[in-house]
C-alpha cells in the first residue's frame, strides 16, 4: 500500500508547503547573496557599561541569557532587555512599497518596487551571514539575525505588508537606537521639502544612512514619442501630451534639478547617495553598499563582484 505522503498530490502539497518559506525573492536575494564574497564576523557581544535602549518581545533565535525575567514576570510576556550598545550593531533597512514604485517600462524586465524589495533583502541576508542584526522600519517584527527573521522579511515585502507600509513613500516615524545604520530605497521623488524633514529626523536620531534611488531607465529619458498619456501611479491623475517628446528637455533638466538636491542633502547629513536603474545588475550597488555598511561597523570585511 502506497503511503500517502508519497502520493502525487501528497508530494505536491509537500513540495508548495517547503516553497512557501522560501519566497521567490529570498531566492533571488540568496543567489546575488552568494555572488557577494565577504568576510566579515558581526559584533553580537555585550558591551561593557552599555546603557539600557528598550525591551523588546523575545524572538525565535534571541539568546535566553537575554530575557529580563523580573519584567517578563511582571508584564506576562517574554522580554528581551537591549542595550544601547547592542543596538549599533542593527542595520535598519526600508523600500519603498508605494503605487508609483510598481512601473516598470519596456526597457527593463523588473518593476521599482522588485528591485528595491531584493536590495533590501539581499542586505539583510548579508549582514545576518555576517553576524550583524537587522530591522525593517515600519515591520512589526524585532530585529534579528536569524534566516527565519529572512524568510519573515520576504513574506512581508511578498504581500504580507500591511496597507499602511505600502502608503508610505518616505520611511515611517518610529524609535530608531542611536548609531545604528540604515538602507533606504525607493524612488524618492517627493518634494525635497519633505525629504529634507524625514530623512533629517533619522539623521538627528543618531543614526548613519544610505539613501539609494531606485529608477526606471524610461525615467531617467522619456522615451516617449507623440500623443501620450501619463498616469500618476499614486494618485491615479492623467495627463495627456499631444507630443511627449516636446516635454523631453524640460523634464530631464527638473529630474537633475530634483536628483542634485538629494546628492546635498545626503552631503549634509553625512550620509552616500547613489542612483540605480532597474536595467542595470544589482551586484556593483551591492558591494559598494555593503563594503560601507563593514567599515561602519568595524567589521573586516572583504568584498567583490561573484
Amino acid at each position: 500500500m502506497t503511503s500517502p505522503s508519497l502520493t502525487a498530490a501528497g508530494l505536491r502539497g509537500s513540495a508548495d508547503q517547503l516553497a512557501s518559506a522560501y519566497p521567490p525573492l529570498l531566492i533571488q536575494s540568496e543567489r546575488i547573496a552568494n555572488a557577494i564574497v565577504h568576510g566579515a564576523h558581526g559584533r553580537r557581544r555585550t558591551g561593557p557599561g552599555s546603557d539600557f535602549w528598550q525591551y523588546r518581545p523575545y524572538s525565535p533565535g534571541d539568546s535566553i541569557s537575554r530575557i529580563d525575567w523580573r519584567k517578563t514576570a511582571r508584564a506576562g510576556k517574554t522580554l528581551i532587555r537591549e542595550s544601547e550598545w547592542a543596538a549599533t550593531n542593527t542595520v535598519f533597512v526600508w523600500a519603498s512599497q508605494t503605487a508609483g514604485m510598481d512601473f516598470r517600462s519596456d526597457l527593463s524586465s523588473t518593476t521599482k518596487r522588485e528591485r528595491a524589495a531584493v536590495l533590501a533583502l539581499t542586505i539583510a541576508t548579508l549582514a545576518v551571514r555576517a553576524g550583524e542584526r537587522v530591522g525593517v522600519l515600519g515591520w512589526p517584527q524585532a530585529p534579528g539575525h536569524t534566516r527565519l527573521l529572512l524568510r519573515r522579511m520576504a513574506a512581508w515585502y511578498s504581500g504580507e505588508a500591511d496597507e499602511q507600509f505600502m502608503s508610505q513613500s518616505l520611511p515611517p516615524q518610529v524609535p530608531l537606537p542611536r548609531h545604528a545604520s540604515c538602507v533606504l530605497i525607493g524612488d524618492f521623488l517627493d518634494p525635497l521639502d519633505k525629504l529634507r524633514a524625514r530623512l533629517g529626523d533619522i539623521a538627528d536620531a543618531g543614526l548613519h544612512g544610505h539613501i539609494v534611488q531606485v529608477t526606471d531607465p524610461a525615467e531617467e529619458t522619456l522615451p516617449y514619442h507623440g500623443r501620450t498619456e501619463f498616469i500618476e501611479m499614486n494618485t491615479g491623475e492623467k495627463l495627456v501630451a499631444g507630443r511627449a517628446e516636446t516635454l523631453k528637455q524640460d523634464y530631464i533638466a527638473t529630474l537633475a534639478r530634483h536628483r542634485e538636491g538629494l546628492r546635498q542633502l545626503a552631503r549634509q547629513l553625512g550620509w552616500t547617495f547613489v542612483v540605480h536603474h532597474t536595467d542595470q545588475s544589482p551586484h556593483p550597488l551591492l558591494v559598494s553598499l555593503y563594503s560601507r555598511l563593514s567599515q561602519r561597523t568595524g567589521a573586516s570585511a572583504l568584498v567583490k563582484a561573484g
